[in-house]
């Protein structure tokens, strides 16, 4: 399977959760059955979903597949092992998400589970709002009376929100994605959320979801009081090409670019590129071959890769290792 590594597409691997809709295939033209369509891991590598390459002399592998032969070549060198860091992905909350938390590296490490860290780019072009972080004045007790009387919710800050909004979701800050959000999420390779409240929702089975508060209170930032709202920074402003770093943290880097036209971008073996195509439609070229894009397509770019030239009229979300 040993091959020169190039741009991969991914299959997109469905999550039918029962707050979910059909916003994502509807919105980006992807030919599936109807059902629930409530997350979409873009690019994962993880033992509840793995993505399959679509493309090129890998087609049919996996990525852990492919990872495992050539980790250095993909991911580059600022990843240690074997296994990819991040899970992307896409949420469309047809209904209110529960109010949840999730561990940070300590208290993984300390209490079990998987670390996750996570932030938000808004995608729908309609106002919505989230709820994230505790409200001024919130303390242990006063949560937990709240658990109890099943109005948690009513102790997280209410954010509006719309589309372009940045929203940053450390471990250990309580969260909910409210009804009418499509997101793009890029987030720790982790799939452990503890569940505070589900707001009498029921399961696929018919019964309700199982909550972990005892687990969430373990993990839970108490003096998280801050806006999760980051305000993107503008990097690169010329005719054809606006670049925008949306958010960098310890785990991951998110820019927007805004392309009218061709711009060729150098890679350095650090850290492999994923594109997101948010709007419009590109041509992704590389050492004489092409790739065409179109909104709604994820492609994963090899760090060992020289180079590669966008050419279009498109908003591109492109995540990177800091």
């Amino acid at each position: 399977m040993q091959t020169m590594p190039y741009p991969m597409k991914l299959i997109p691997l469905y999550k039918n959760y029962p707050w979910g809709g059909c916003r994502i295939p509807e919105t980006y033209g992807r030919d599936v059955p109807s059902g629930i369509y409530a997350e979409s891991w873009e690019i994962a590598d993880h033992d509840d979903g793995m993505s399959v390459v679509a493309n090129g002399p890998q087609a049919g592998h996996t990525l852990r597949e492919v990872l495992q032969v050539n980790p250095v070549g993909i991911m580059g060198t600022h990843v240690k092992g074997t296994s990819f860091p991040l899970l992307i992905k896409l949420i469309d909350a047809k209904e209110r998400l529960s109010v949840q938390v999730h561990p940070t590296d300590a208290t993984a490490m300390k209490y079990g589970g998987e670390a996750k860290t996570e932030m938000w780019y808004l995608l729908g072009d309609n106002k919505t709002q989230i709820y994230c972080g505790l409200n001024e004045g919130i303390t242990k007790s006063s949560f937990l009376q709240a658990v109890e009387s099943g109005t948690s919710g009513e102790t997280l800050q209410t954010v509006q929100v719309e589309n372009g909004n940045v929203v940053f979701v450390r471990g250990g800050r309580v969260h909910a994605i409210d009804s009418g959000c499509l997101i793009l999420e890029i987030q720790q390779n982790s799939n452990t959320t503890y569940r505070i409240h589900d707001w009498g929702r029921m399961g696929n089975d018919g019964k309700p979801r199982e909550l972990h508060v005892e687990k969430a209170i373990n993990v839970i930032n108490w003096d998280d009081h801050e806006t999760p709202l980051i305000e993107p920074t503008l990097k690169l402003d010329s005719e054809s090409l606006q670049l925008w770093e949306l958010l960098r943290c310890e785990y991951f880097c998110l820019e927007k670019i805004v392309l009218s036209g061709a711009n060729e971008t150098p890679l350095t073996g650090e850290t492999f590129h994923a594109l997101f195509v948010a709007e419009g439609e590109a041509v992704l070229e590389w050492e004489g071959t092409n790739e065409a894009l179109k909104a709604g397509e994820s492609i994963l770019i090899p760090a060992a890769l020289p180079a590669y030239t966008l050419n279009g009229r498109c908003t591109i979300l492109r995540t990177t290792l800091p």
